[in-house]
């Protein structure tokens, strides 16, 4: 039985959407890489809005008060839930890549959602046709910015790492999920909206939080509380 029927589409049609989830996974980690932890969480909350903003000032998609109310009430309970130390980046980089990847991740997930209807594609079928061109997009700059280790092989470089079954399971693992986490985004997106995705990844930061308290012991102070009432009222 075949899981999808594949379809083939045009490449110039397809290189915005993989250009722009390439630069969501580079600026993503770089943002993680050299900002404070604090300022990573305040630019993942940011996305909603950015999302808001570009449907409204790009498609003309203007979301009802209550929605925009909603996911304003959300993303203030979730950052009074996660950002313990809500420290500014204190250098132009660090801006630079935190407003940039604000902008590439909002620009992915309405793509990924407008790109299904405008080729009349299903999530895999998408899914099918842009990975190979991303892949090419990463791989050439895989080659560029990383250790690779073309002339000194040392074991912080790509060819001179030293794998173990270990660790090849563990990148095994990591693909698939990866692979999965694509799927899903595709398919929420597809079904509803980038909006409605991003307050589907909050409720995961909720229930993530929600339940470190109830199985692992973690503190659950006002604050924390107060927010995950805030973004669990903003979701209902």
């Amino acid at each position: 039985m075949r899981m999808f029927e594949p379809k083939v589409a045009s490449r110039m049609k397809l290189l915005p959407l993989a250009a722009a989830y390439v630069a969501y996974i580079v600026l993503c980690n770089l943002n993680l890489n050299i900002n404070p932890v604090g300022f990573y969480q305040i630019t993942k909350i940011a996305v909603a809005p950015a999302v808001l903003a570009i449907d409204y000032l790009y498609y003309g998609k203007k979301a009802s008060p209550r929605v925009t109310a909603s996911v304003l009430v959300v993303c203030l309970g979730v950052g009074l839930a996660t950002i313990t130390d809500p420290q500014l980046s204190s250098n132009l980089s660090g801006l630079a890549a935190g407003f940039g990847s604000v902008a590439a991740t909002a620009l992915y997930q309405i793509w990924a959602g407008s790109k299904q209807k405008e080729l009349g594609m299903g999530s895999m079928q998408l899914l099918h046709q842009y990975v190979p061109l991303a892949a090419l997009l990463l791989g050439a700059l895989v080659a560029i910015l990383e250790p690779v280790g073309w002339f000194q092989r040392g074991p912080d470089t790509i060819l001179g790492y030293a794998f173990t079954p270990g660790s090849v399971a563990a990148i095994a693992v990591s693909s698939v999920l990866g692979l999965l986490v694509n799927l899903s985004t595709f398919l929420v997106i597809g079904a509803t909206s980038s909006l409605t995705y991003n307050v589907v990844g909050h409720v995961k930061t909720v229930l993530i939080l929600s339940g470190g308290v109830l199985f692992f012991g973690d503190t659950m102070p006002p604050k924390k509380m107060a927010g995950i009432m805030a973004a669990m009222g903003g979701i209902i």
